[in-house]
């Protein structure tokens, strides 16, 4: 007979998550597991740390809704991808098809555009656009008729640059095929199949479910959001909020291969394998994944193929993994501090307990570092959020950073200058200010010849020489 799955004991994991948030800085967070047995049952628990908000104390429940961030892409994908289930497009339909008016003449940044391109962060398009186009129904369809005249950061699929941009455009597609605002699509098509009861997608539904309050600074001093979360153009990319149940409840269905807990189909097993195939292999392979597929992020940990998707807004983060072939989704919501700290911490534990599988740890510079010249990377790397600037100082290479666009005012730290650590040939790493773990950088030619530094999963060309 197989071995019984390990019992999932909630108070253990209670403990463990205020222990850690404490150790973090995190002021409030959600934690939930779920596992789903061959034989369709299903074991699922949530805890609570900490508060929603500094200022008030409120705490965290079971039920407070987070904002979920980017993994809002996974379920803006999932719309997509049932409407090439019902035939209204395929994933390699151009996007000129669907909304001629986001590609008015053939020089255009979305000419030759294409579904997948989108879904895959391979189109090339400035990824990183927080036009606040108001809170208008038409907030959407105002931010995609400026995509046209945008940058183009790379050439057509010749690399991966995370692109939200790119998920605003599926928004609008969506609501061209359906007809509906991208809000209405997402009530429709997911959240009342699903049966969700604490999730939405504009501020005034978060206010009636206990939401959360993000911090740019986490505790012992914590310093609140200057704002409550992204504008409504770019929700498509980043504007769901959720509690941790509800977030389970999508990550079951993609478990069960497109049901939900009471038998209705979403998306068919076909499609939701699909999505989770290998597209692209990332130039980073430790940021973010190994590879991308139709939406989610691929993993391999410890010989186990994981998928996922992480979120980021104003001061919240969120973290979804699922483990296919244990029946496992894990998810973690937080509201500030050093959350991708206690995301590999806790992440760690709870997948060895569970699973047997060894989370890989984040990229650290070997004790013996390896011999590099800098000189060869030296220089200025830039696209609309993000200003990086290679220097060969007197005590070692530098990595000098600039916040830039719209969100730069709500970074707490908007400039900063890091020592760059050699990993290996053409790999470097940093450590933010504040954080424990480093962060990879990474320098790479495109087959052209063009350079490149992969950085927070961005391709940032090479456009100068550093600053003085």
């Amino acid at each position: 007979m197989p071995d019984e799955p390990t019992p999932i004991d909630p108070g253990r994991w209670a403990a463990r998550l205020s222990e850690l948030a404490g150790r973090h800085g995190v002021p409030g967070a959600q934690f939930g597991v779920l596992r789903l047995a061959p034989d369709g049952r299903e074991e699922a628990f949530t805890v609570a740390h900490g508060v929603l908000d500094t200022d008030t104390g409120h705490p965290v429940t079971a039920r407070s809704a987070f904002q979920i961030g980017s993994i809002t892409k996974l379920w803006t994908a999932a719309v997509v991808m049932g409407l090439v289930e019902e035939g209204l497009l395929t994933v390699d339909t151009p996007v000129a098809e669907v909304l001629p008016e986001a590609v008015p003449s053939g020089g255009a940044t979305t000419a030759g555009v294409t579904v997948r391109h989108l879904l895959t962060h391979t189109s090339g398009i400035e990824g990183d656009l927080f036009t606040d186009t108001g809170r208008g129904d038409d907030a959407v369809e105002k931010y995609t008729a400026l995509l046209a005249g945008a940058a183009r950061i790379h050439p057509l699929g010749a690399t991966f640059s995370y692109c939200n941009s790119g998920f605003v455009l599926l928004g609008r597609i969506i609501e061209r095929l359906t007809g509906r605002v991208w809000d209405e699509a997402m009530r429709e098509r997911l959240f009342v199949p699903l049966g969700l009861e604490r999730t939405g997608t504009l501020p005034e539904e978060a206010l009636l479910n206990d939401p959360a309050v993000g911090h740019v600074t986490g505790l012992p001093e914590p310093v609140r959001a200057p704002r409550w979360g992204l504008p409504r153009s770019v929700a498509p990319a980043g504007g769901v909020t959720a509690d941790m149940g509800d977030l389970l409840r999508f990550a079951a269905a993609h478990l069960r291969g497109g049901t939900t807990a009471d038998g209705t189909r979403l998306l068919s097993p076909d499609t939701v394998r699909a999505m989770t195939e290998p597209q692209v292999r990332l130039p980073d392979v430790r940021t973010l994944g190994e590879a991308w597929g139709l939406g989610w992020i691929l993993y391999d940990w410890d010989g186990h193929r994981v998928v996922g998707h992480d979120g980021n807004t104003v001061g919240q983060s969120a973290f979804l993994r699922l483990l296919p072939g244990s029946g496992l989704a894990v998810g973690l919501l937080t509201n500030g501090g050093r959350t991708r700290d206690l995301y590999q911490d806790l992440y760690g534990e709870v997948f060895d307990a569970l699973a047997g599988v060894r989370v890989p740890g984040p990229v650290e510079p070997p004790a013996e570092p390896p011999r590099t010249d800098v000189s060869a990377h030296t220089g200025v790397y830039e696209n609309a959020a993000e200003r990086l600037e290679v220097l060969a100082g007197p005590d070692g290479p530098v990595l000098r950073t600039t916040a830039l666009g719209p969100l730069a005012e709500l970074d707490p730290e908007p400039f900063q200058e890091l020592p760059l650590a050699a990993v290996a040939p053409g790999v470097y790493a940093v450590r933010p200010q504040g954080a424990l773990t480093w962060t990879p950088v990474t320098f790479y030619r495109l087959e052209t010849g063009e350079e490149y530094v992969h950085h927070a999963g961005r391709a940032l060309p090479r456009v100068g020489a550093p600053a003085v």
